[in-house]
């Protein structure tokens, strides 16, 4: 087993990159917030991915996070190479706020970033952005808070995948909600 693997449960998130007719979205699970203030992700990329180059060209990406009913685009995103398979998909790109890279119409929430920063890390570049903008579906996250029902999707292992339950475990003798 690749010791990697016991990270997993991850959530997944969809990262689109370029524009126009370069525009690609591929699946991604090392994603994570890096700062609060200012709101910074991290996402690990390999230089052999498209989106690589892309993010490389144009300093930006965006974070999508999709639900289960995605669970097709995101197998079709994560397991076939290049612009092209947008086509095999159902995902609409609908232009972003703040950046030129699109968002997803069909994510529960979509992070702009500008790259702020790259490092090479073994066989991955960890490129970090900064969220200069976004949108959310309110009913994923009403009053800001997500909405387990939602079906916010992790990648179990490689071709299973899970949501979250909407029960609330708390620490302390009351540890359910």
């Amino acid at each position: 087993m690749k010791s990697y693997r016991l990270m997993y449960p991850m959530r997944t998130y969809l990262i689109v990159s370029g524009r126009g007719e370069e525009a690609n979205v591929m699946a991604a699970d090392w994603v994570t917030v890096v700062s609060a203030r200012p709101f910074m992700v991290g996402v690990a990329i390999a230089p052999q991915r498209h989106t690589w180059k892309l993010v490389k060209k144009y300093g930006e990406f965006v974070v999508s996070v999709p639900g289960l009913e995605m669970l097709d685009d995101v197998w079709v995103a994560g397991t076939k190479h290049g612009p092209e398979k947008l086509k095999e998909t159902s995902i609409t790109l609908v232009p972003s706020k703040s950046i030129e890279t699109p968002s997803i119409k069909e994510a529960l929430a979509n992070l702009e970033c500008r790259v702020v920063d790259e490092r090479d890390y073994g066989d991955h570049t960890w490129f970090v952005g900064e969220v200069v903008d976004g949108s959310y579906s309110e009913t994923a996250f009403p009053n800001g808070r997500p909405n387990l029902e939602a079906n916010f999707l992790a990648h179990a292992s490689w071709v299973d995948f899970v949501t979250f339950e909407k029960r609330i475990y708390r620490p302390g003798k009351a540890n359910s909600r």
